[in-house]
């Protein structure tokens, strides 16, 4: 760890002189990702003295992260090519990145940056890395011997090539270790923390509206791994029995995931009766305040998801899927409802007995605001995570 500023500073490094304090490098795939889930991570690592950069595809957010007194790596990929060529280019740039930074710790966030990132962080000699696993993607998502054999693989590449001594890994659920073969109660190699937190003094709880109709909204981005067609069919379910649902899609298509669901679909569920797609939304607190419950019909591969951190912290219900990361935050009956993996007719019965019964919806979103405080918060995880990087450089 270091105590002194390096006196040796690489030549595109900035003039101003950088903090004395150890330092730590995140590597991440997107701008917009690092600013939407972990910025607390970083502010909370600079409150601890930590000396902070963050790697990652930059579009339209190096101001922000500047902002925060990041420095910011720009480094050019594309996370949908599997090109071996185009990997191997993202490895040998983030390599360059690495040796020229000289982190004491590499923070790899999510699987690509991980595999990557990983491999970079070892050619270049960094031994203390954390691998943060946010979720398994559409790999963790899938089914059948195809989807199996992959996360084989995936677990043998990242333990295999990523792992190492003084390597520790970061998890938003107790499932996720398990597919790499890790114990989630081995607190030496693993933590888990409760997902990327939120922060519920700007997430507040607001009325709810007297119903009918009971408005649902779905915030995430627009891909059929986050069941968005499971959700349009239970709504179409539920109003079909009678009950006077309306479900609200807040999200746009994401055009570097394979997932994505197509803009003209949208717009075609947006001409059924109750159903609308909205289009991205910067105001979270607006879309909670507008509606009694959340709903995610996540088909798997989440970590555990914002969208539901942010409906539960503003007082709303949720009702999801029993997969890892969702059924992990989401009690069945407590903070919301929870049916199978793509059960859309559950899902459009639990939506019909809860528009007839607002009491319940009510009673479900104030154990959600619950949960959130205990442990879900940025703070918390926050601490949790600072506690690690210490734990690396002891």
């Amino acid at each position: 760890m270091r105590s002194v500023v390096d006196p040796s500073q690489t030549p595109d490094e900035p003039d101003r002189m950088r903090s004395a304090g150890p330092r730590l490098l995140f590597v991440v795939t997107e701008d917009w990702f690092f600013c939407s889930h972990f910025l607390p991570m970083a502010r909370a690592a600079r409150a601890a003295g930590f000396d902070v950069s963050v790697a990652c595809r930059v579009r339209a957010h190096r101001e922000r992260l500047e902002a925060e007194g990041l420095r910011v790596i720009a480094i050019e990929a594309e996370r949908r090519s599997l090109n071996p060529l185009s990997v191997l280019g993202a490895v040998a740039r983030l390599r360059a990145a690495i040796a020229a930074e000289r982190p004491d710790i590499v923070h790899l966030i999510a699987l690509r940056a991980i595999l990557t990132g990983g491999v970079a962080a070892r050619l270049a000699g960094v031994s203390r890395r954390v691998v943060a696993l946010t979720g398994l993607g559409f790999i963790g998502a899938g089914q059948g011997p195809a989807a199996r054999a992959a996360r084989v693989a995936l677990r043998l590449a990242i333990r295999g090539l990523v792992d190492g001594r003084q390597t520790r890994f970061l998890f938003e659920n107790r499932s996720d270790p398990r597919q790499l073969g890790l114990d989630p109660d081995d607190t030496g190699k693993v933590t888990v923390v409760g997902g990327a937190g939120v922060d519920p003094e700007a997430l507040q709880p607001s009325p709810l509206a007297e119903p009918p109709p009971l408005k649902v909204a779905l915030v995430a981005r627009m891909l059929w791994s986050k069941g968005i067609d499971v959700a349009v069919e239970a709504v179409q379910r539920a109003r079909a029995a009678g009950a006077d649902v309306e479900l609200s899609l807040y999200g746009r298509p994401d055009p570097s995931n394979p997932k994505a669901v197509p803009q003209e679909t949208l717009a075609r569920w947006s001409q059924e009766p109750g159903i609308r797609w909205h289009g991205p939304t910067q105001d979270i607190a607006g879309v909670w305040a507008a509606h009694h419950l959340a709903i995610l019909p996540s088909r798997g591969g989440e970590g555990l998801p914002r969208t539901i951190l942010e409906a539960a912290a503003c007082g709303r219900g949720i009702l999801t899927t029993d997969v890892p990361g969702c059924a992990d935050f989401v009690r069945d009956g407590v903070e919301g409802c929870v049916v199978p993996n793509a059960d859309a007719a559950g899902l459009g019965r639990a939506l019909a007995d809860l528009a007839a019964r607002p009491d319940t919806v009510r009673a479900m979103g104030a154990a959600a605001r619950a949960r959130v405080l205990d442990g879900h918060t940025e703070a918390a995880v926050g601490q949790a995570v600072v506690g690690l990087y210490h734990s690396l450089l002891a």
